[in-house]
Formats: structure tokens, sequence, C-alpha cells
């Protein structure tokens, strides 16, 4: 066997499994971007988001309990959980969390989330 082909198709292999999702941790993933980017309006009592919709990012629990009108998290479902869409944009531009953010949270806070999410949501 040729010495370059093989070359080549252990970097690829090696490139393939470096790219697999890596386990997310709650606790040193996903507070850290709910701390900078959410937590200032989802902290109860006067928070405009948590007066708004009673949805308290001060703990995984209350996370994960949602809002007044139900959860917002589909554990194992980044699709259908109502974070994901408000973060990535998918409910329209005039719902995407957060609101006083033009940006909004970059492409790997959103992944990061969306991984979180579709491995259980996991309060690790």
């Amino acid at each position: 066997m040729n010495p370059l082909y093989t070359a080549v198709v252990i970097t690829q292999a090696v490139l393939l499994c470096s790219c697999a999702t890596q386990q997310v941790s709650y606790r040193d993933d996903v507070v850290p971007i709910l701390n900078n980017n959410c937590i200032e309006c989802h902290m109860p009592p006067d928070g405009i988001g948590y007066r708004a919709t009673g949805l308290s990012m001060a703990s995984y629990d209350s996370l994960i309990h949602g809002t007044d009108y139900g959860p917002v998290i589909v554990a194992g479902d980044s699709r259908r959980s109502i974070l994901n869409k408000l973060v990535e944009g998918r409910a329209g531009i005039q719902q995407r969390m957060p609101h006083n953010d033009k940006q909004g949270l970059s492409t790997a806070q959103i992944e990061m989330l969306k991984n979180w999410v579709n491995q259980g949501a996991l309060d690790n």
C-alpha cells in the first residue's frame, strides 16, 4: 500500500473522530453562556424576562421547569426546544434571544446549547 495514501486515510480518520460531539457539561459549558447572556433578564424577582414569562435561569431546576406557559427544553430534541428556537432565531427575528444583543449568541454558543439539549439536557 502506498505510504502517502495510508497517511491520508489515517489523517482523515483522526479528523472525523475529533469532530465527534463531546459531552457538554451544564456547569462548565452552559452556565457561563446563560450567565453572560441571559441571566440579567431571567433572574427573579425583577428580571424583565422573568416578569414577562416566569422563566428563571437562576438554577438548573428552574430552567428545566420552564415558563408560566410550560417547559422551554425538550431533553434530547433541540429542534423542538423553545430555548433553542429562540437563541437560533427560528421563532423569528423579533423573538430571538437575547433581546438586548443585536448579534445574538455566537455560533459556538448556539451549538453548545444545541448539543447540551440533544445530549439530554443533563445537570452535569
